[in-house]
This record gives C-alpha cells, structure tokens and sequence, in this order.
C-alpha cells in the first residue's frame, strides 16, 4: 500500500454533537488535480496527491468527516448559518506535532446548505488559493491551500462554471460566530465545553489562570489586533467581516470578495455586496472591535457567576483592543519608514503622508516601494511639492537615530513588500487558469511567496493596471 502521510485525529468530533454534523462528501464524476501545493504538503508530513482524496470521492484513513455549526452577524444581522459546503475531514498531526484542520470547500450540500447546491466554482477556488498563499508570503497569519481540483461537473450561478474543490488548512475552523451559535443555541455547559477546547487548542497557557475564559477573551483579543494591523499595514481589504469570518485563532479566513487596495483612499470598497461601505478598508479596525464585542457578549455567561460583574469585565477587556490594534499599526507604520525609535511627532509625521497619499491618489504599496528604494517616479505624488517638503522631515527624522541610514533603508525593505496581489495580476491568473493554462498562475505564485525580495523579476509585478473608468469589483464567490 502506498504510503500516504495522513496522521488524522477528530478532537472537534469529541465536543457536544450540536455543533456538528457528521457528513460525508458528496462523489464527483472525474476529478483532476489543477493546483497543489508540494511545500505545504512536506510541511503537512503528506506525500497524498491523489485527486480522488482531495475531491471527497475516497476518505483518508482515520478521517472522520464532519460539517461545522454556526452562525454569525452578516452585514449587521444575526443568522443561523454552518459549513454549507464545507466539510472537515479532520486533523493532521504534522512531523513537528503542529495541529491543523483539513477541509474541502465546495464538496457538496450539509445539513447547513440552506438549499444551496453546496458546491463551488473553479474561479473562486483559484483566487483563494493565490490570495491565501500570497498572504502567507507577507508573513499575515492565514488559513493555506493545499490542493484544487476540478469536478468535471458544472456548477451554475450567475453563468455555468467549471465546478471544483478546494482544500483548506486552517489552526483550525473555530469562529466568532461559533460561539455565537453556542450562546444562543446551545446550553451553557455545551459553551463551557466549546470554550475548553478552544483554549485547550489555542491557549493551552490560559488552562492554569485565576479565570480561564477571560484570559481566552484578552488572547484572541490580541491576536486579532495583530491580525488587522498587518491587514491595514499592506492594504489588504477583506470585503466581507462577518463574525462567522473571523476566528479564534487569529487568522485570516474566507477569501471571498477580498483583494487589495491600489489608490489610497480609506473608504476603499471592492465587494459587490458591500454597498454601504461596513467594511471599507478604514472601517476594518472598528469592525474587528465590533466583532470582538460579540465575541465578549457570546462569553458572559463563562466570565464571571455575576451578571454585572461579567458584563464589566467584558467591557473593559473589549475596550483594550482599540489600543492594542493601534500600537501594532504605529509600530509597523515606523518599520515601514525606517524609524527604530519612537518620537511623538511620528503620529503626525505617519497621518500626513497618508493625507498626502489620499489628495494626490497615490498607490499604496508603490509608495512604500518608491520610499524604500529612494526612487521617484512620474506619478503626481513625486511632483507634488508637499510630499517633496514632507520628505525633508522624514529625512530629517531618520538622522535623529542612533542607527545608520543604510539600516533604516534595510528595516524598509523587510517591512514594505516589493509585490503584492495586485488585483488585475490575479484576474489575469484566473483567466489564464481558466482557459486551461496555469502558467501564469504559478509564476504569480513564485513571485508572491518572496515579496520582500525585491528581485528584478518581480518588477513587472508592480506595475499599476491600465486606467479604466470601471471600479473594480469583487463577488461572493468563495
């Protein structure tokens, strides 16, 4: 027998059976490997490649498939919601005893499909692969991609697609709207017991504190305010930051209408769905408090045996996170300056370039880019006095250090990506892919895992898109 790697355990299945259904996958006709991830895989301990697996049509040994519980704020208002096309196969316990959850996205309806066909495209499948994956590469804590394959059956939403699977490696698939589905759903025993388990997965440190569910509060707190300073520091836009979207590990999850911002300008929205602007790029760090609160308000019962005295703690928890997320952004924001130290004029310093950066539509990255590599180009931005000016105080600044220039310079380039997805890069992947040609994709890919190399290969990477008089847009494909 072909040896495979899977070394699969299933502590989710071992939780109160409300929060889960044991489902299997749904067989497709002819499923063909499109994409794999062969470094990730030596990471996972898995020498499977078999697209039989990754279609759901054969079940690893030890697997014990399942879809998830949950529910969540969407756009503002609860739902109940769940894994309706998701399916967990289980956990892989790697060669380095790492814990990580296995799932196909797109393998057919669950209990949870709310009379979707459970079922996903080979487009959308692609784009989060590439995002993911480039994500990854920025060092963001991310969910990863291990494999897509194809169905050999269509799939039809606003046109016929080419149907496939994606599957997803993840800490693990525990969400803000987890618990939510808990605290409104189940009783407050099963709570204690999905609170455990997340801390005994992801803060096994908070087993022995004075109060176990606080602490798990103030970590996850924490590391989603690490989590959103990385996303504001690169201009990424997530476009869709449901409770049910973020999770209790701290990392990105749900690449659906997601992409990255070009021009600077806060009130930067991609997504189809996204008409009011909730989740604009200057809006992520109040909507990730927002999310948090939620997330506090899902624990009370846990917190504290009084009513009052829970509800307090809850709050002055929740009320850290503004702080913590703004530290982690000035600190990063002086990194990607080159300052070491910290002076309080740095603020100003920081909040003028990007005013700057918003009046004279400047690219975000390239900006960065251009700074790092102390090269002007011909964009209004560089012939902009102002910025000219602006750039004498930043000089300026950096002669107040103790360190060399040549450091500040070296701090740049590790803080300031050279490439990022640009979004017409990606689409021109997905349509190559698409027409049955993945060349483009894995040369993207390549580029995408080193961003900080600043390599001549990945100039072209950098390259703006053509003007156009259409936004672009983003769809709920994922």
């Amino acid at each position: 027998m072909m040896e495979t790697g899977w070394n699969l355990e299933n502590s989710y299945a071992t939780l109160p059976e409300t929060f889960f259904t044991k489902q299997l996958p749904t067989p497709v006709s002819s499923p063909e490997l499109r994409v794999f991830n062969h470094s990730l895989a030596a990471s996972l301990g898995l020498k499977e490649d078999r697209a039989a697996v990754f279609a759901g049509n054969e079940i690893p040994k030890g697997a014990d498939p399942l879809a998830q519980a949950y529910g969540g704020h969407q756009f503002g208002h609860f739902n109940m919601l769940g894994d309706g096309r998701a399916i967990l196969l289980g956990e892989q316990v790697t060669p380095t005893d790492e814990r990580v959850d296995i799932q196909l996205k797109g393998p057919g309806r669950t209990p949870y499909s709310r009379g979707g066909d459970g079922r996903a495209g080979l487009g959308p499948m692609l784009r989060e692969y590439i995002i993911s994956e480039g994500m990854y590469g920025l060092g963001i804590p991310t969910t990863r991609s291990l494999a897509v394959v194809t169905t050999g059956e269509p799939i039809y939403r606003q046109t016929k697609q080419e149907g496939a699977i994606l599957t997803r490696v993840a800490a693990s698939h525990l969400r803000v709207g987890t618990f939510q589905y808990a605290s409104k759903f189940a009783s407050v025993e099963e709570l204690r017991a999905l609170a455990d388990y997340a801390i005994e997965r992801h803060y096994p440190e908070g087993k022995s504190a004075s109060n176990p569910y606080v602490f798990l509060l103030k970590e996850v707190i924490k590391r989603q305010a690490a989590l959103i300073a990385k996303w504001q520091l690169v201009g990424f836009i997530h476009g869709v930051m449901n409770t049910d979207n973020m999770t209790i590990s701290g990392e990105t999850i749900d690449y659906g209408p997601c992409a990255f911002m070009d021009t600077y300008h806060p009130a930067t929205v991609f997504s189809s769905i996204d008409t009011q602007g909730r989740y604009a790029y200057g809006n992520q760090p109040p909507i990730a408090g927002w999310n948090l609160a939620r997330f506090a308000e899902s624990l009370l019962p846990l917190l504290h045996d009084n009513q009052e005295e829970s509800l307090k703690l809850a709050q002055d928890t929740i009320a850290e996170f503004p702080k913590l997320y703004y530290s982690h952004w000035l600190k990063g924001m002086r990194k990607k300056l080159g300052i070491f130290n910290e002076e309080e004029k740095d603020k100003a310093l920081i909040e003028d370039l990007h005013n700057i950066m918003e009046k004279h539509r400047a690219d975000f990255t390239n900006t960065f880019r251009g700074l790092t590599l102390d090269k002007e180009d011909h964009s209004p931005l560089c012939k902009a006095t102002e910025f000219t000016q602006w750039k004498v105080r930043w000089q300026e600044r950096l002669s107040r250090q103790t360190e060399s220039k040549d450091s500040s310079y070296q701090l740049m380039r590790e803080s300031n990506p050279a490439i990022i997805p640009r979004n017409h890069r990606v689409e021109e992947a997905l349509s190559a892919a698409e027409q049955g040609d993945y060349s483009v994709m894995e040369r993207l890919l390549e580029v995408l895992s080193n961003p900080y190399e600043y390599s001549d290969e990945q100039a072209k990477y950098a390259t703006l898109p053509e003007p156009s008089d259409r936004p672009y847009r983003t769809f709920c494909g994922t």
